[in-house]
């Protein structure tokens, strides 16, 4: 039986120096659907939206041959340019950076791009921060309409927006179809840990104003490069959740970070799988 959904590869699950036409490959070999590309705060990422119309019809063309596409994109930059900074000059970056990624998105066939829930980093957090955010998150959802592009909250791993809760605030407060939820498995799990309180229930905040799931090992306190099946994240519950409320695109999240990067791709895969294709051939 054909599965009914979507499994995304993190782009960052592979050699950083990989030449993107290997990394597509290697996203076909293990079964995935899409690439996730990572615009972060590095000046390597961030200049990727500056590609000339040369470049991306190239990148059209390598994506073309492979057979796979990348369909959507982790824009974590602006953990270094936050959208509610009080610096005119960092603030005027983020709204840049923004912009930039929307033609990039539209340009390319990008249909997501994943938003780091921050204002600024948490610690500066003021009221008029958060109002700057706020006002220039409007802003945003203004473009991705024009763009036709989908924006969608990361829960992050810092009190500001680790939780589903606190990110549908946010998505009612914009009140617009085009800025929706994107949620992360592991950092849920990691602030129902923090928080006495359950990741599931937390994830029910966002029913009907999810685009995905990233699916990612944690343990509590520890966020990143935890080996899948060696945390605390409760997957086919979770998974069950989100799939009784639609969504159906997912991206399993890891990074590179040695030799054996195959052997855990591999075991992404086949724990994301497994609960996805049970969950698609009961529906």
């Amino acid at each position: 039986m054909a599965r009914k959904y979507e499994l995304g590869m993190y782009e960052k699950a592979v050699p950083a120096d990989m030449p993107w036409a290997e990394k597509l490959a290697v996203a076909k070999e293990f079964g995935y659907d899409f690439v996730e590309i990572s615009i972060d705060e590095t000046d390597g990422k961030l200049a990727r939206l500056d590609m000339s119309e040369a470049e991306k019809m190239f990148f059209m063309n390598t994506m073309q041959v492979a057979g796979i596409p990348v369909r959507s994109m982790c824009l974590s930059g602006h953990r270094k340019y936050p959208l509610g900074s009080s610096d005119p000059a960092v603030e005027k970056r983020s709204m840049d950076i923004m912009q930039k990624a929307m033609r990039w998105a539209s340009d390319l066939g990008i249909r997501v791009i994943m938003l780091a829930g921050y204002d600024v980093y948490y610690e500066q957090s003021t009221p008029e921060t958060v109002k700057r955010f706020t006002d220039n998150l409007r802003r945003c959802a203004d473009m991705a309409a024009e763009a036709g592009v989908l924006l969608a909250f990361e829960t992050m791993e810092t009190p500001f927006m680790d939780t589903v809760a606190k990110a549908r605030t946010y998505v009612d407060m914009v009140a617009s179809p085009f800025l929706m939820i994107y949620p992360d498995l592991g950092n849920i799990s990691n602030a129902a840990a923090l928080y006495g309180t359950d990741a599931v229930t937390d994830l029910q905040n966002g029913e009907g104003h999810m685009v995905g799931l990233h699916i990612k090992e944690t343990v509590p306190g520890k966020y990143r490069e935890i080996p899948f099946g060696t945390g605390h994240v409760q997957f086919k519950p979770l998974l069950k959740k989100g799939w009784d409320m639609h969504v159906r695109r997912y991206v399993t999240e890891l990074w590179c970070t040695g030799p054996e990067w195959r052997q855990e791709l591999h075991n992404a895969v086949t724990l994301a799988t497994g609960i996805l294709d049970e969950l698609s051939a009961a529906s």
